[in-house]
């Protein structure tokens, strides 16, 4: 049996583990083709695989290369985010820039309308606000451009101008709630802007460069007018409203009977002239040291300043005109007997009250008060004219009633306003 057994080759490197006998070609190879066999003990360097691999792999490849895009939808890609508006939508709108942009043939308009392209991605590019793109790509897809209450006002009109899409498209509900909330930020803007106005300075230290005495006209400005410039000017203001106040107290009692004597009289026109020395001083020191003198003229505090010194200097000139009529008078308020200019004089005194309003000078409160009136001056004019109505309407009733009754007051309709406007709360 031994003598008869053949010589066992070496196993064939296959996937069929079998043995040939006698087969001296599978044994024998070159040293080349030993480097390309795959023999099956070394199936360890075989790469594992499985179901889930290829689809990995596929994703990869595809995540790698570029998306494929529809050549029948227009590709926008806006700050970042993309959306596919179809050409057809977008051609209904051809004179907005979505509208052009869709309809358009030339490659050099296109790139004029956004602002960069992307030529693999086949996309444009607009460098705005996505979040309100929103609405205009609802509004290519259903033509109704839909306006919400927490957007800005003032940024959606300024992208729907961008985009070209007329306020029109939206909804009349919508658009009446939106043109009142943007007439409302415009007014409440304007506002801001005078109020800002209103406390700024009436010169500012650029207005003083290159004039004569730039440097010593603005020390002299800032000493009257910027109480916050240093200690002096606080002192200046303080001065400047005890002043005013005394010359109001001054005014207040000389009408006051027990301070009709000689004496009296004669300290309060005293002390009315220090009191109208200090008012045309610091009217002068305004006036020389301001850096544009015509806008000076115009200013609301100047023309305050003005009518609170000059009732002084025109009582003196008619004190000097009515000496040829008397030599003394004793009381100002009795000279309607000697002389036809008392009514005018006391007409004149009486412009004096006008100085408590230079305490708003240096009170940011009442400048406010007073922005608040000029701002709200429609409101009052109505008011106003509802109280005047009431009130003529009341008095000619009440003439008409009244006027024949023998020893009435209400002899004419003027004779009842009085009696129409405080009275008629009460008719006891």
């Amino acid at each position: 049996m031994p003598g008869t057994m053949r010589q066992v080759k070496k196993r064939r490197a296959s996937l069929s583990a079998n043995l040939k006998i006698g087969d001296h070609h599978g044994c024998c190879r070159t040293p080349e083709e030993e480097e390309v066999h795959f023999p099956f003990a070394q199936d360890s360097l075989v790469k594992q695989w499985s179901s889930m691999h290829n689809v990995t792999e596929r994703n990869q490849e595809q995540s790698k290369s570029p998306p494929r895009r529809s050549r029948c939808f227009l590709n926008i890609n806006v700050g970042g985010k993309s959306f596919q508006i179809a050409y057809k939508m977008a051609a209904r709108y051809p004179i907005t820039r979505i509208g052009k942009l869709a309809i358009s043939t030339d490659p050099i308009k296109k790139l004029k309308l956004c602002d960069d392209y992307s030529v693999q991605r086949n996309e444009y590019f607009f460098d705005r606000d996505p979040s309100i793109f929103h609405y205009i790509f609802h509004f290519y897809r259903s033509g109704v451009l839909w306006i919400m209450d927490e957007l800005c006002p003032a940024n959606f009109v300024e992208e729907i101008e961008y985009w070209g899409i007329h306020l029109k498209y939206s909804q009349q509900c919508c658009r009446i709630l939106f043109e009142e909330k943007q007439d409302e930020l415009k007014e409440y803007l304007k506002i801001q802007r005078e109020l800002e106005a209103e406390l700024e300075p009436l010169e500012r230290e650029e207005h003083f460069e290159g004039q004569f005495l730039g440097k010593f006209r603005k020390a002299i400005w800032n000493l009257i007018e910027n109480p916050f410039s240093s200690i002096p000017a606080k002192i200046i203001a303080v001065m400047s409203s005890f002043f005013v106040l005394i010359s109001i107290v001054a005014m207040t009692l000389s009408t006051v009977e027990e301070m009709q004597h000689k004496m009296a009289k004669a300290c309060m026109e005293q002390l009315e002239t220090v009191c109208a020395i200090f008012f045309t001083s610091e009217y002068l020191m305004r006036l020389l040291s301001t850096a544009t003198f015509q806008k000076f003229l115009r200013a609301a505090f100047s023309a305050i300043d003005l009518v609170t010194i000059l009732p002084f200097y025109i009582q003196l000139l008619f004190e000097h005109l009515a000496e040829g009529d008397a030599l003394y008078h004793e009381e100002l308020h009795k000279m309607e007997s000697v002389s036809k200019l008392g009514k005018v004089l006391k007409l004149i005194k009486l412009m004096r009250i006008f100085r408590i309003l230079k305490l708003a000078r240096h009170s940011t409160g009442l400048r406010a008060f007073g922005f608040t009136m000029r701002q709200c001056y429609q409101q009052v004019c109505c008011l106003l004219l509802f109280i005047a109505l009431g009130v003529f309407t009341f008095s000619a009733l009440m003439h008409s009633v009244e006027h024949d009754v023998p020893g009435t007051n209400f002899t004419s309709i003027p004779d009842a306003w009085w009696w129409a406007a405080v009275r008629c709360r009460h008719p006891s």
